[in-house]
This record gives structure tokens, C-alpha cells and sequence, in this order.
């Protein structure tokens, strides 16, 4: 009865935690698109000025929108606005991959996509499998991304 109790809660667990997984992703895709379609309302302007905003409506608990243009420069990010107007294209992950390139050539060719990643997750100061749902809004990337660990 014991090790049925402990296999029941272990599986539990792992439903659980991949559920809260898809949810991240569909909230990284949601958050995406309506940064995009925020864009064609209203512009690129006040859509760089929502998303510089950490309080705005593309900022959902640790998940947050943030663009790139399609050179790799920062244009918008809530939590870290000394990275915008620097060139991010040769900033690389845990095992030295481009992933800011990567999330341009993505987006430019094929509109949409994803990039996984490892990267260091700021509550646990861990490296950790990151993913980043990317989308080519005319001369923009808008991307969000969210830690599967």
C-alpha cells in the first residue's frame, strides 16, 4: 500500500509540473501575440513603451515579452533596461550557443518558432533548460520565453 501511495504522488508530481510546463508555453505564445497584435493597433513606439514597462500587460508572473530587431539589438525588455540599445547577437548560453542569433534567423525564417536554450535562472542562480517562443512582426522580433525547470 505504501509504495502504491508514493508511485500515485510521484505521479502526481510529474503531471503537475508538465501541466504548469504547457502552461508556460502557451502563455509564452499568448503573451506573444498579443504583443504583436498590440503592435499593428498601436505602433512600434507605444508597443516599446508597454513592453519597457514591468507593471504593463506583457508582463504575466515570470513570464515577460521583450523585443529584438532583427540586427539582434534590444530594443525592448521589462526588468533589465540596460540591455536595450546593445547588441545582443554575440551573447551565447551555458554551452556557447548564439541564442539571440538563433531567435532572429528563427523568426526571419519562418516568421515564428521556438529556441531552447540553457541559461541561468535568476530565482534558483542555476543553469536551466530555457525555451523562447519568437515572432517576426514586420523589422521586429517579439519573443517571451520561460524556464522548463
Amino acid at each position: 500500500m505504501k509504495k502504491i501511495t508514493i508511485l500515485l504522488l510521484a505521479a502526481i508530481i510529474c503531471l503537475c509540473s508538465m501541466s504548469a510546463r504547457a502552461d508556460d508555453r502557451e502563455d509564452a505564445v499568448a503573451l506573444v501575440k498579443k504583443a504583436v497584435a498590440f503592435y499593428k493597433a498601436n505602433g512600434m513606439e507605444k508597443l516599446i513603451e508597454e513592453v519597457n514597462n514591468s507593471k504593463g500587460q506583457f508582463v504575466n508572473g515570470a513570464l515577460y515579452v521583450f523585443i529584438f530587431d532583427k540586427d539582434t539589438f534590444m530594443l525592448a525588455q521589462p526588468f533589465n533596461q540596460s540591455l536595450i540599445g546593445r547588441k545582443m547577437g554575440e551573447v551565447t548560453d551555458a554551452d556557447g550557443k548564439y541564442m539571440v542569433k538563433e531567435m532572429v534567423a528563427v523568426a526571419k525564417a519562418k516568421g515564428i518558432g521556438w529556441v531552447d536554450y540553457q541559461f541561468k535562472n535568476p530565482k534558483t542562480n542555476e543553469i536551466a533548460p530555457k525555451s523562447t517562443y519568437v515572432e517576426l512582426a514586420d523589422e521586429v522580433v517579439v519573443g517571451c520565453g520561460f524556464y522548463r525547470k
